[in-house]
């Protein structure tokens, strides 16, 4: 039953097609014949003598057969006429020149010009390109909405008024008339270029600048507005949104520039407003030549694959066409997530998805020696910070123990390139993950000393929307009603979008040289708690009245601010304006492979004093915030003796 189906639609779509070109065939030659007539009686101001009618029906049959026959040489009988461009123009004219050529030499040689004059064989080629070209555009017009637009009109639309009438605003206004199901009517541009005033775009007026986003609203009863400034800075954004509130419009945006890799703008990128937009995170600007240098054709193993920078690494690296992208991820579920979408998108491109721990030497190994990778990305790593002062023996285990076992084999199996991914937190450590971070970045500088593989650290802060962050977890408290949770008044956090991160980290990659460590723009630092009043206004409430905000002290492990610097670290600038290296000290590889086994040793035991004792004398900059859980249980052991 369905292969019938299947077989009559498949009939019937065939059947459609011939009655189409038959139709495209006669059109154009009752365009042929309307030309010729029109070029005649445009000559003899429409009273065409006897004598010249009689040669316009003789001339008639071999005009349309040297036209039609160089037509469908052209393929002017194919193709869809809503969708005419200025390739198709050309090509009209291009059909016309060649025809009205042939039509000449037809009437030159063969009816030595007799009763034929020049002027109609002229008049003749250009109203042959006016009708075709405009018959096209007429129909891609009604195709687009245009004439509903202007009439007035149409079914009922939601009010649209579009903030940018650049690229970005002017492709949405193309969707919009292409696309009947999206119910929007674009009522005007709104553009802080003076030179745009008054000017028409698409057939929509620009009506003023951003300061006028009150006036329009209320005077062309707007609905929505639609930021569509991929490049417009945090402030920008910002006043926009504020003048939205005030009026009580809705407003949504295009994604950033550094989002927009591959310039398609479109109306499903329209989203709400976002923090990372208020943020305002100037665009990266990537050294693309460089990056394809190191990646292309490579095989590149991901670590942390289905991770929130794991998983974005992957999506960047893969725009690089590496010759294979292995997947290298502990949980199944997030790596199979990975997977499938890079598929879907990159389906040139192997990939090689494998389930594995950093922390098993033979599986690390047995890996490196089937793929043999050129280039590591390693973003494996236990991150929260409150969790791991819990655990501090898995993540010794995990941050130090597998780093190491990581490094050892990239160096053993001769890759290029391995850039570890670290964390501001390894700065002074007041925690557990920022002292196990900053022991295998001293390991893997230490290790590069004498290696052939270029070992880099990228150390770099907060991520906005990882997993597990603090905006999904606002969104969540807000969504509930509230309150906001934030742990102290004075919290401060260096913020930057996971595809900034991402890209940057492959961009530090393709400049070091070995045992560098890579600091990335982070900006300023961001106010937690202004944070939380920004996303509660973006969900339409007001702080404090609507959702209230609480403090809840800070966390085990937690300072009030971060730092990017030890202290006797230097900074040198490189040719990248976001990124800088540091000069940091390098540590002894013996003594490091030491003390990493014996810290090994006291977290396969869970003695877990001796973890953490041992990560001091690892990383003696490691000092335990007071609210630590290690100075608890220095507190407990210390009464457990006295005891």
């Amino acid at each position: 039953m369905n292969d019938n189906q299947d077989s009559q639609k498949t009939g019937a779509v065939k059947t459609w097609e011939r009655v189409r070109f038959l139709l495209v065939v006669a059109l154009q030659a009752a365009i042929i014949v309307l030309s010729l007539w029109i070029a005649f009686a445009v000559r003899f101001d429409f009273h065409i003598p006897p004598v010249h009618l009689k040669r316009f029906y003789s001339l008639l049959p071999v005009v349309l057969g040297i036209k039609l026959a160089v037509f469908w040489w052209l393929g002017l009988f194919r193709g869809w006429w809503r969708y005419v461009s200025m390739s198709d123009l050309i090509t009209i004219l291009r059909g016309n020149l060649l025809a009205s050529l042939g039509v000449l030499l037809y009437a030159v040689f063969v009816i030595r010009l007799t009763h034929v004059p020049r002027s109609v064989l002229i008049l003749d080629a250009i109203f042959s390109f006016l009708l075709m070209g405009g018959v096209r555009f007429v129909t891609r017009a009604f195709r687009e909405n245009y004439f509903p637009m202007v009439l007035g009109v149409g079914r009922p639309k939601s009010r649209s008024l579009i903030v940018g009438a650049g690229d970005a605003g002017q492709a949405i206004v193309r969707e919009v008339r292409l696309n009947k199901r999206l119910e929007r009517q674009i009522v005007g541009f709104l553009d802080d270029d003076t030179m745009k005033k008054g000017q028409t775009f698409q057939g929509i007026k620009v009506l003023g600048n951003q300061d006028d986003i009150a006036w329009v609203c209320r005077t062309k009863g707007v609905d929505e507005v639609i930021i569509a400034v991929p490049s417009a800075s945090g402030k920008q954004v910002r006043a926009i949104v504020e003048k939205c509130q005030k009026i009580g419009v809705k407003f949504k945006t295009l994604p950033g520039v550094g989002d927009l890799i591959d310039g398609k703008v479109s109306i499903q990128s329209i989203r709400d407003v976002s923090f990372e937009d208020l943020l305002g995170r100037e665009t990266v600007r990537l050294d693309v030549e460089q990056i394809r240098s190191y990646l292309q054709g490579k095989r590149v193993l991901v670590t942390g694959a289905g991770g929130s920078i794991g998983s974005e690494i992957c999506r960047q690296v893969a725009r690089f066409e590496p010759s294979k992208l292995i997947l290298f991820e502990n949980g199944e579920t997030p790596l199979f997530s990975i997977e499938q979408e890079l598929i879907q998108k990159f389906p040139g491109i192997p990939i090689s998805p494998i389930v594995g721990d950093i922390r098993f030497r033979a599986r690390v190994e047995a890996i490196f020696d089937e793929f043999m990778p050129e280039v590591v990305f390693h973003a494996a790593a236990y991150k929260h910070v409150p969790m791991m002062e819990h655990n501090p023996a898995e993540a010794a285990n995990n941050n130090v123990r597998g780093t190491k076992i990581l490094a050892d084999a990239a160096h053993t199996f001769g890759v290029q390139n391995f850039v570890m991914v670290s964390t501001d937190k390894a700065v002074n450590p007041t925690n557990v993950m920022g002292a196990t971070k900053r022991a295998a970045e001293l390991y893997v500088q230490a290790l590069a000393q004498r290696s052939r593989t270029h070992f880099v650290t990228v150390r770099f802060g907060n991520v906005l929307g990882s997993n597990g962050s603090v905006i999904p977890i606002f969104k969540e408290q807000i969504a509930k009603g509230g309150p906001v949770k934030v742990t102290h008044p004075e919290v401060t956090r260096f913020f930057m979008t996971i595809p900034e991160a991402s890209q940057l980290v492959l961009q530090a990659g393709s400049m070091g040289k070995g045992g560098d460590i890579f600091l990335l723009d982070m900006g300023e630092s961001v106010k937690i708690v202004h944070l939380a009043e920004e996303l509660i206004r973006l969900s339409g409430y007001e702080p404090y009245e609507d959702i209230d905000i609480v403090f809840t002290g800070l966390r085990p492990g937690e300072k009030l601010f971060e730092e990017l610097l030890l202290q006797g670290e230097g900074v040198i600038p490189t040719k990248h304006e976001k990124i800088r290296v540091a000069k940091a000290a390098i540590g002894d590889e013996t003594i490091l492979s030491r003390q990493i086994e014996e810290l090994y040793g006291l977290a396969r035991v869970m003695d877990l004093p001796g973890v953490l004792a041992k990560l001091k004398e690892i990383v003696p900059e490691y000092r335990p915030a007071e609210n630590s859980i290690y100075e608890a249980r220095k507190g407990n052991s210390a009464t457990n003796t006295d005891k």
